[in-house]
């Protein structure tokens, strides 16, 4: 059972992430991807996972060293847990990604793999995400900053309003 509900958590999951690498332009994904609800499925697979590891998941969690951790992991249940827990968050990061980059206008041909980047590798994903997102916006402000200055040769922020 608890291969099962381990390979669950994923495929609970996989459905969103692929409209969001490959139909990011479908109205469906941005409404998909706008609900915090997607994860609830895998949260359940998590608590069914969790309870039964609950006194190892307690110790680890509420005092974390890695010792407490490893002996968690041994468990079917602990790092079956884990897993669910970490495809939950991943999805919600994911989630966040997309609607940023639709937000920011980043072509759907450079977040499809950086989506996949984001389900393999998460923490690699999201740091190459906020450096783009953070180009972007300073992009994007500088772009607004130059239009604001080239269309009455005043500097922004100085027109009074009309």
């Amino acid at each position: 059972m608890t291969e099962f509900l381990f390979e669950l958590s994923f495929w609970l999951a996989a459905p969103v992430w692929l409209v969001m690498i490959l139909a990011p332009a479908w109205r469906w994904t941005a409404r998909i991807a706008a609900s915090p609800l997607t994860v609830v499925p895998i949260v359940m697979v998590y608590l069914a996972l969790a309870v039964p590891a609950f006194p190892e998941l307690w110790a680890a969690v509420s005092r974390p060293d890695l010792e407490g951790f490893q002996a968690l992991l041994v468990l079917d249940g602990g790092a079956a847990a884990i897993w669910a827990q970490v495809i939950a968050w991943d999805l919600l990061i994911g989630q966040w990604m997309y609607r940023e980059a639709r937000r920011l206008g980043i072509h759907p041909l450079l977040m499809g793999p950086l989506l996949v980047l984001t389900v393999l590798l998460s923490p690699i994903g999201v740091v190459v995400f906020l450096a783009l997102r953070a180009a972007m916006i300073r992009s994007g402000a500088s772009t607004r900053d130059r239009a604001d200055e080239s269309s009455d040769g005043l500097p922004p922020g100085s027109r009074l309003p009309v």
